[in-house]
């Protein structure tokens, strides 16, 4: 398969700057995966297309105020700093901008000094790893200093950094936001659960890799970034009962799909399991749980298009993008959803 299958216009001022004023009001198109038949509804509407039985799979994932703002220590020239992965306590694999301001030995403090941070190492892709000094507890220092860091194509400042949240996140590690579960409100969740619709939680924490474009010409030559997964044996059971009462598997997000898909391709059954996941599932893949998924609309040419590409089929997911286009739906991450059932 070639990059360019994975292409399609879309207007600039399509992609969502913001969030909408109620998460649950987005809109939703509603695509069947077996015969390409396209639905326009509300994400309220949602209900309609859960059944009894069914098991709904969330990303309970939180977004860290990973952003750094600073100075570099002795010039003052500006600095940010991005926390991608945690490899100690006080040690922190970093993506730096500007790059030349960053070589090995620099120091860099952030607030009145409550922060300050050195560069040990340049590692082979140009991320750093940085030793921060600093008094008390990190998470609380990043609380106060960090900022939520939203995606590049996305150029408001967020108000309200919530929004950034799902309602359920609860394990702080992310770099980004699982997208798809924004649209979910406290009380539409209680709606699901009533209607008789089981509700499981894992947790990946997504890398800014999410953002990284595919360079390669030909799709399976591309190497997919690892992203931290952990999912519970009381989730486990949740889902599998599910499935052997005949629900279906519905996946809240590109991410809870990976993760299920993963533990099946290395355990060959869903169980309990955490370790870390670079799986990339494009056209050609067959799914071994996952029967639907809750999404967003993504970017040209990027995995996560060719992920619902694989779930529901290359041309159906074009067809359907091309209607939300010509449709002005919201794109990318504040943007409306999808559902392919």
């Amino acid at each position: 398969m070639e990059l360019k299958d994975f292409y399609y216009d879309l207007p600039e001022e399509l992609i969502a700057q913001e969030p909408i004023s109620h998460r649950d009001m987005s809109r939703l198109l509603v695509l069947d995966k077996k015969n390409g038949e396209i639905e326009h509804r509300n994400f309220r509407d949602i209900l309609k297309y859960l059944n009894e039985g069914d098991c709904l799979v969330v990303n309970n994932t939180r977004v860290m105020p990973a952003r750094l703002l600073g100075v570099k220590k002795g010039s003052m020239g500006n600095i940010e700093f991005l926390l991608l992965n945690r490899k100690d306590k006080y040690v922190w694999e970093v993506m730096v901008r500007p790059g030349k301001r960053a070589k090995t030995g620099a120091k860099f403090i952030f607030g009145d000094g409550e922060l300050e941070g050195e560069i040990i190492e340049i590692l082979e892709g140009g991320n750093r790893l940085v030793k921060f000094k600093y008094e008390g507890i990190f998470e609380e220092v990043l609380d106060r200093l960090g900022k939520v860091p939203l995606p590049p194509y996305i150029k408001k400042e967020l108000k309200d950094r919530e929004r950034y949240q799902t309602v359920y996140s609860k394990h702080e590690g992310s770099a980004a936001a699982p997208t798809a579960g924004l649209h979910f409100t406290e009380d539409l969740l209680r709606q699901i659960s009533d209607s008789g619709v089981r509700l499981a939680c894992l947790t990946l924490h997504v890398g800014i890799g999410t953002f990284r474009p595919v360079k390669e010409n030909i799709v399976e030559e591309h190497k997919m970034h690892s992203e931290y997964y952990e999912l519970t044996a009381k989730s486990a059971e949740i889902i599998n009962s599910a499935k052997e009462k005949g629900g279906r598997i519905i996946c809240t997000g590109t991410t809870s799909t990976r993760t299920l898909e993963s533990i099946m391709q290395k355990k060959g059954s869903l169980r309990e399991d955490k370790g870390w996941t670079d799986i990339f599932i494009y056209p050609g893949y067959a799914f071994k749980i996952t029967d639907g998924l809750i999404t967003n609309f993504h970017l040209p040419e990027s995995t996560l298009l060719m992920l619902v590409s694989a779930l529901a089929g290359r041309d159906n997911i074009m067809r359907a993008y091309k209607e939300a286009v010509r449709e002005r739906y919201r794109f990318f991450s504040f943007g409306d959803a999808m559902l392919i059932i």
